[in-house]
């Protein structure tokens, strides 16, 4: 297995998964053009993708899901809330799926896990490798860590988990009260303590990989996402990397430990 974030943050999110020769989208929050840049300088083709699993409806999550199924044959799947509420999915014939159950494909299953956040009928996705049982969870847009979201968390390889804002800059930030209220509600986005404290809670031996995503870019810095992150994780059993995703690039591939998966080199590709 192998798992790469094309790009995350409020301008667009993507994060493709690999398990043999089964590739995965999860989220095409990104047009056409900037997803085959980023697909090229990894040498994958958008064509090899089999499937797009939507999480909801906002734009920097789904803009691109539709256009590239009609241009590259993806196989799309949602919640039938998401499908509801982003008409563009029904016409390109998303399937719908049902919160809390999943899509089994030739070499991996992705399982849906309800989430706290201000869509329709927002998922995480779990991808699990057929071949080895190794696991890839992306958890990002949700407010607070529900007993679904630390259940999606739970047994993770790799796990790429939103680390949205600093408390005290979002307080201080730009936005107007109504909208700092909203990113700070239990269905917002989750701060830097909040993400620290959920990975603390499910680090376990086969951790490999914490990606820190969807940062803002007006009420968080990298720095400090990744010092509150690390400061959490030193008091416990990890020994794995931890990397913040990129908004304009890509990050990976990450893999499962040796024991998992044949070990690989990481990068980071900034476009």
């Amino acid at each position: 297995m192998k798992l790469w974030v094309l790009g995350s943050g409020s301008e667009g999110n993507a994060v493709l998964i690999e398990s043999g020769e089964t590739r995965v989208l999860v989220d095409a929050g990104f047009g056409t053009r900037t997803l085959s840049r980023r697909l090229a300088a990894i040498k994958i083709a958008p064509a090899s993708i089999e499937a797009c699993i939507v999480t909801h409806e906002h734009g920097d999550h789904v803009r691109g899901a539709a256009a590239g199924a009609r241009k590259w044959g993806w196989s799309l799947y949602a919640s039938a809330g998401t499908v509801d509420a982003w008409p563009e999915l029904e016409a390109a014939s998303c399937s719908r799926v049902v919160v809390g159950h999943g899509v089994t494909l030739a070499r991996m299953t992705l399982s849906t896990f309800a989430t706290p956040h201000d869509a329709a009928s927002p998922i995480g996705v779990r991808a699990t490798a057929h071949s080895t049982g190794a696991c890839a969870v992306v958890c990002t847009d949700l407010g607070h860590a529900s007993a679904s979201v630390r259940a999606l968390c739970s047994h993770a390889d790799i796990l790429v988990l939103e680390s949205n804002h600093d408390e005290t800059m979002l307080a201080s930030g730009p936005y107007p009260p109504s909208v700092r209220a909203r990113i700070a509600s239990r269905v917002g986005h989750l701060s830097n303590r909040a993400s620290a404290a959920l990975a603390r809670e499910v680090v376990h031996r086969d951790l490999a990989h914490v990606v820190l995503a969807h940062l803002s870019e007006r009420c968080n810095d990298r720095g400090i996402a990744m010092q509150v992150m690390t400061a959490s994780l030193r008091r416990t059993r990890f020994t794995g990397t931890t990397t913040v995703a990129l908004q304009h690039g890509v990050v990976g591939p990450f893999q499962p430990r040796a024991g998992r998966a044949a070990p690989d080199s990481q990068f980071a590709l900034a476009l």
